[in-house]
């Protein structure tokens, strides 16, 4: 890759981690001149070696650019990192894993140092850093002055989606996501569990299940979006509630037969008895999302 250096806007980095150095690798084969810092030193060497300049302290690191990225271990760690270093005038991009408080709480704190303030929240895992194809991208929230500024730069290792001036937004969405995420990985795990102790051949199993879970989670997802959306939850339901609910019995038994706990389906099957006797038969399961706001 070439890239025009005059032109590049200088990068900060702060945290190599697997990811951070992932980032930082692709930055700097984009031509932007990059200074890092770590709290382990010896993590910049190899990059020092492609290119970039370390810094031997965070508030050196954050001296050097205009453009600031964190990507550090958790909240607290960006406390440290950042304690009594002038941010006046810097571009915080916070793209350290957090909840939606924590990311509101920063950018008041950035602020009130001088700071534009942007959060991130990463939606990739460090090989896909830099590959196009792989899919990833970056929710960002904030100051959206500061992302229309930055935007080009902040593409260069992954794709960009701007979800609102709200700090908190980015994590929500990138917390959201991933809950999804798990709540998929457990009915997988689930589903192996049963086919464990069975001369089925878990290689051959696997792309059923990815088949059935693909084609279940594109209409459920739009369908409850339109239901929360419009408050009708019976709208165009092909398997309702009545029906669903009337099936658990067969879910139990089937674990209690293969001798698998059925601990990661019990809590949301739960959930759809007690919406039964809440809502009505001929709905679908949107309802469950209101169980769950408290």
């Amino acid at each position: 890759m070439t890239a025009d250096v005059s032109t590049s806007t200088p990068v900060t980095l702060l945290g190599l981690g697997a990811m951070g150095t992932a980032l930082a690798r692709t930055w700097l084969a984009a031509g932007h001149p990059l200074t890092v810092w770590n709290r382990t030193a010896a993590r910049t060497e190899p990059l020092v070696a492609e290119g970039a300049t370390a810094a031997a302290t965070a508030a050196e690191a954050v001296a050097a650019s205009d453009l600031v990225i964190l990507c550090l271990l958790d909240d607290a760690s960006v406390d440290e990192a950042l304690k009594g270093v002038d941010l006046t005038g810097k571009d915080l991009v916070n793209l350290t894993t957090t909840t939606p408080a924590q990311a509101r709480e920063r950018a008041a704190w950035a602020t009130a140092r001088g700071a534009r303030y942007l959060d991130g929240g990463i939606m990739a895992v460090p090989p896909m850093i830099g590959v196009p194809e792989a899919g990833g991208y970056v929710f960002y929230s904030g100051a959206p002055d500061l992302f229309e500024t930055h935007e080009k730069t902040l593409a260069v290792p992954a794709g960009t989606r701007f979800v609102g001036a709200d700090p908190g937004h980015a994590a929500l969405h990138d917390v959201a996501l991933l809950s999804a995420m798990y709540g998929m990985i457990a009915g997988a795990t689930h589903a192996f569990a049963l086919i464990r102790e069975e001369s089925i051949d878990p290689v051959a199993f696997a792309p059923l299940l990815t088949e059935w879970i693909t084609a279940m989670a594109g209409p459920h997802m739009a369908q409850t979006a339109e239901h929360l959306k419009s408050g009708d939850y019976t709208a165009d339901v092909v398997s309702n509630l009545g029906m669903q609910t009337a099936g658990v019995p067969t879910f139990l038994a089937t674990a209690e037969q293969q001798g698998v706990s059925p601990g990661l389906l019990v809590p949301f099957f739960n959930l759809m008895h007690r919406r039964l006797t809440q809502g009505t038969p001929e709905e679908g399961l949107t309802g469950v999302v209101d169980l769950l706001l408290r």
